[in-house]
């Protein structure tokens, strides 16, 4: 059998459940290894080893015990492999899609740690579910049609801001302006939302709560002052009627006409909690929404070209017939 590598660094640097599969193939070997040598063996203090012995023989099971005439571990009973997490197929088949979610954070500051807990979890897997591993990585894969454009190190600042609560200046840009402003901000919330990253924040300028976009951030700076997070936000109560990200005050009861090319699209999908479909007899269907803003709607709507025809609010169609007209017009 190979010797354990060695490890130079911290006497605590070999993972436990990796250091303990190695004192189970020691003790079951029949060479009775104790905590003295063990010690040695892994660089580590005897009572760690002792740990490891008790935390073996307590919820692992195993059938260990002392021989004071050896002077050293070993197994009472015949023991097969080291007791390693068991999976079924679905949640191995889970696990995978996990993994591969992942891979929308390479790059990112949360890149390390998740794949660091990955690996962790896939090493306590026996022989034979790695290799299914494997086989299921190449069934199952994820593709964004757009990845957003980030600055790491604004990205990495943001998200320790956000979650250690401090205070921030940002020189940002709004969209369809070239200049950039100064703004005083509390970074409440750092989301996800369809595949773009958004941050909630109180902005002193505004006296109210706004949402940035990290790729139109030119510079973070921390002013070194922490703040205290309302326990009255919520963002899901705050885009409770939104469409995407925009939230305002107003209420719109939304109903779009899907014609019957595009009608299996609509129905496969959930496009907002407020959601009803009303089926047509022509095939079509209706999705009804309620809705506190147009803006976002507007645009899904002419994502679908001459397939979509909104019924109501009358403003919700006046919107998307200018922007035909103006798509129109400037067609060369």
């Amino acid at each position: 059998m190979k010797p354990p590598r060695k490890l130079i660094n911290t006497p605590f640097a070999r993972p436990p459940l990796e250091r303990m599969m190695r004192m189970h193939h020691l003790i079951q070997s029949g060479k009775y290894p104790n905590a003295n040598t063990l010690a040695r063996e892994f660089e580590v203090n005897p009572k760690s080893i002792h740990r490891d012995l008790e935390f073996m023989r307590d919820r692992l099971g195993l059938p260990l015990e002392y021989d004071g005439s050896r002077f050293g571990y070993h197994y009472t009973e015949e023991v097969g492999g080291f007791p390693t997490m068991q999976m079924t197929e679905g949640e191995l088949l889970a696990m995978v899609v996990a993994e591969k979610a992942l891979q929308q954070y390479r790059g990112t500051n949360f890149e390390k740690p998740l794949m660091s807990a990955f690996k962790k979890m896939t090493s306590s897997l026996p022989d034979t579910i790695t290799l299914n591993l494997a086989d299921w990585e190449q069934t199952i894969s994820f593709r964004t049609r757009a990845e957003p454009i980030l600055n790491l190190e604004i990205f990495g600042t943001l998200g320790t801001a956000t979650a250690h609560r401090r205070q921030l200046e940002i020189l940002y840009r709004k969209p369809g302006q070239q200049q950039t402003e100064l703004r005083l901000v509390d970074p409440y919330h750092f989301a996800n939302i369809n595949g773009e990253w958004f941050l909630f924040a109180y902005d002193h300028l505004r006296k109210d709560i706004r949402t940035f976009v990290p790729a139109r951030m030119k510079a973070v700076r921390l002013t070194g002052k922490t703040f205290e997070r309302p326990q009255k936000f919520s963002l899901d109560k705050r885009l409770r009627d939104s469409f995407g990200v925009h939230s305002a005050q107003g209420e719109f009861q939304v109903v779009i006409r899907f014609k019957e090319t595009v009608a299996d699209y609509i129905r496969e999908k959930k496009w907002h909690d407020s959601q009803q479909l009303i089926e047509l007899k022509d095939g079509s269907v209706e999705l009804n929404l309620k809705l506190s803003s147009l803006e976002e709607i507007e645009r899904w709507v002419l994502s679908w070209g001459g397939n979509a025809v909104v019924i109501k609010p009358p403003e919700l169609a006046q919107m998307v017939k200018k922007s035909a007209e103006n798509l129109l017009k400037n067609q060369i």
